[in-house]
């Protein structure tokens, strides 16, 4: 009886990834000489790797889109953004954590071929020529633009996040697909972003008098305080100690600590 009631339990579980799968990640940009480079927009949605089979998040976990969703995608690797439109990221997080509901709109934005020879330009060709072949596949190839120059890339980013855009993405083309951070991948934002563990709550005072009024937050960077960007409900209902949050900073203090540290959600894989 036990076997089997082990067995039953097994089916409800929904698979994952043996490990966490090895992404490229990118790096924040600080005017590095990204002549020669592509240049694409950042898109504001969540991280989806297709393994061949299945499609997952950043953390490895499954996600489960309805039936014949992934229909006609290719049996190779593309790693990309589950994305809609701008300004849509609670929408397209909460979507794509359903099970199997209204991803009518959702399509994985591919900016890499992650297991395919050559350069990248090489990689995305390989996924466009399965796209021209299967043009019903919910997935699309970002659009990459070549920087020319520091202005253009000035322009394009201007143009970017004043249509509402998160920010722009550059790639040295010529490197392969290689796991972790890297310094030939980099993101531009308006304001940076990153993770962090919450250690301890602060109790608030004045208008937020018996609810969480601050978090003490621990990463990379060593400890820090974070007391704004809280809605109402989220200082009535805090991100628990131990979890983990995503903010955002506008570079660092002297002390390297990140500067109007704000809080933007709980972290999302």
């Amino acid at each position: 009886m036990r076997l089997i009631l082990l067995c039953l339990l097994s089916l409800l579980v929904v698979p994952v990834f043996a490990e966490t799968p090895s992404l490229v990640l990118a790096q924040e940009y600080h005017q590095q000489n990204i002549s020669g480079w592509a240049m694409s927009e950042k898109l504001d949605g969540v991280r989806g790797y297709w393994d061949g089979k299945a499609l997952y998040s950043r953390q490895g976990n499954r996600f489960n889109p309805p039936e014949n969703w992934a229909k006609n995608f290719p049996p190779f690797a593309l790693d990309g953004e589950l994305f809609s439109q701008r300004g849509k990221f609670e929408e397209i997080s909460a979507t794509v954590r359903a099970n199997g509901k209204n991803w009518q709109n959702i399509q994985l934005f591919v900016f890499d071929v992650p297991n395919a020879d050559g350069d990248l330009f090489q990689r995305l060709k390989v996924a466009q020529e399965w796209k021209d072949r299967h043009p019903e596949s919910r997935f699309q190839i970002i659009q990459q633009h070549i920087v020319e120059n520091q202005q253009q890339a000035q322009d394009f980013f201007q143009q970017v996040t004043q249509n509402g855009g998160e920010g722009v993405v550059f790639r040295n083309p010529s490197l392969p697909y290689q796991a972790g951070r890297s310094a030939g991948f980099l993101k531009w934002k308006p304001q940076f972003d990153d993770e962090c563990v919450v250690k301890k709550h602060f109790a608030g005072k004045g208008k937020n008098a018996g609810r969480m009024g601050a978090v003490l937050c621990e990463n990379q960077h060593g400890q820090f305080r974070i007391g704004t960007g809280f809605k109402d409900s989220d200082r009535e209902n805090p991100p628990p100690v131990g979890s983990t949050i995503t903010y955002r900073y506008r570079g660092f203090t002297n002390k390297g600590k990140p500067r109007f540290a704000s809080y933007l959600r709980r972290y999302q894989d």
